[in-house]
Order: structure tokens, then C-alpha cells, then sequence
């Protein structure tokens, strides 16, 4: 054996030793984040310094980046050497911001949670402390207090459109 065919891995090797499904590699090389080579017979083979490349994109993975973010920092890595210590680095450091936000949006969720399962409804729909009427939903979808929104800038909104409502419902009654 060669001691560039032993510096390949067979897919199936690649993924025991990376830790990940053989679907997963292939998914990562259909976007751009790694790159196999292939046997006489065709089949997938990876190159074992690509280890730390996965290793890379399962922990960017759960800093939360989005696949575009990744390939940008793989393609920052040199392609002639395996990564060092200071490219890896230099890449984490740009991560600092991103964690730190996540963490922010972390705690804010653990404290929402516990305000909202404190009253025992467990319902923001029909939560008359938190959401009378609903009122979140006039900010859009989704899960407006763990997206962020506040509940005392919801009730404040809330309690203007019932005041012009009512101002229009009076406005109504007096033109008939």
C-alpha cells in the first residue's frame, strides 16, 4: 500500500473514525465542505486530514452556523496543509460574537420558560398574563417571546389598538 492510497479512507472507515453517518459526508460534499476522491472502483474514499475538517463542521454546526458560514471558513483553510492550531484558532475566534449571542438567547429562553411555566397554562395563546387575547400575534408567527419580542412592548401595543378600537367602535355609534 501506497502512502498516498493509505492517507485515504474508505467512506464507510471515514465515517466511523469522523463520527458521523456516510450520508452525512456525502451531504457535506454535495455543499461544498469537503471533497472525496475516488477509487479505481469508484467509490468514495476521504483523506484522513479531512478528520479535523468534520470535526470543524460538527462543532460549527452546534455554535449554531448556517452551512454558508462554514464553507466560508473552510475555504479560508489552506488546501496544501492540514490545518494547524493557529488556523483553527484564528476561525474560533471569530465564533466569540456568535456564542455569546447564542448564550444571550439561551438564558432569555430558560428565563421566558420559566415565567411562562410558572403560571401552569402552558399556553401563550390563552396565557392571560403573559398574552391576553393573543396579542403576540399581531407581531407575526412564530414564538414571539422566545424570538425576542418583550411582553410589557406587546401589552402596550395591545392596549393602544384596543384603545383605537374602541375609539372607532364609539366614532361608529355617534355617526349612526
Amino acid at each position: 500500500m501506497s502512502a498516498a492510497s493509505s492517507a485515504l479512507l474508505p467512506i464507510g472507515d471515514f465515517a466511523r473514525r469522523a463520527g458521523v453517518a456516510a450520508s452525512a459526508l456525502r451531504f457535506y460534499e454535495e455543499q461544498g465542505l469537503l471533497t472525496s476522491h475516488r477509487s479505481a472502483s469508484g467509490r468514495r474514499q476521504f483523506a484522513r486530514s479531512d478528520l479535523r475538517r468534520v470535526a470543524f463542521i460538527r462543532a460549527a454546526q452546534q455554535v449554531g452556523l448556517s452551512l454558508d458560514q462554514i464553507r466560508a471558513a473552510l475555504a479560508s483553510l489552506p488546501d496544501a496543509r492540514t490545518p494547524n492550531a493557529r488556523d483553527w484558532e484564528r476561525l474560533s475566534r471569530a465564533w466569540q460574537p456568535l456564542l455569546a449571542a447564542r448564550i444571550a438567547e439561551l438564558q432569555q429562553l430558560q428565563d421566558t420558560l420559566a415565567s411562562c411555566i410558572g403560571c401552569g397554562c402552558l399556553s401563550l395563546s390563552k396565557c392571560k398574563l403573559y398574552n391576553p387575547q393573543d396579542a403576540a400575534a399581531r407581531r407575526g408567527a412564530g414564538a414571539r417571546y422566545w424570538m425576542g419580542d418583550r411582553s410589557g412592548e406587546v401589552l402596550a401595543e395591545a392596549a393602544e389598538a384596543a384603545e383605537t378600537d374602541l375609539a372607532a367602535a364609539g366614532g361608529r355609534g355617534q355617526a349612526g
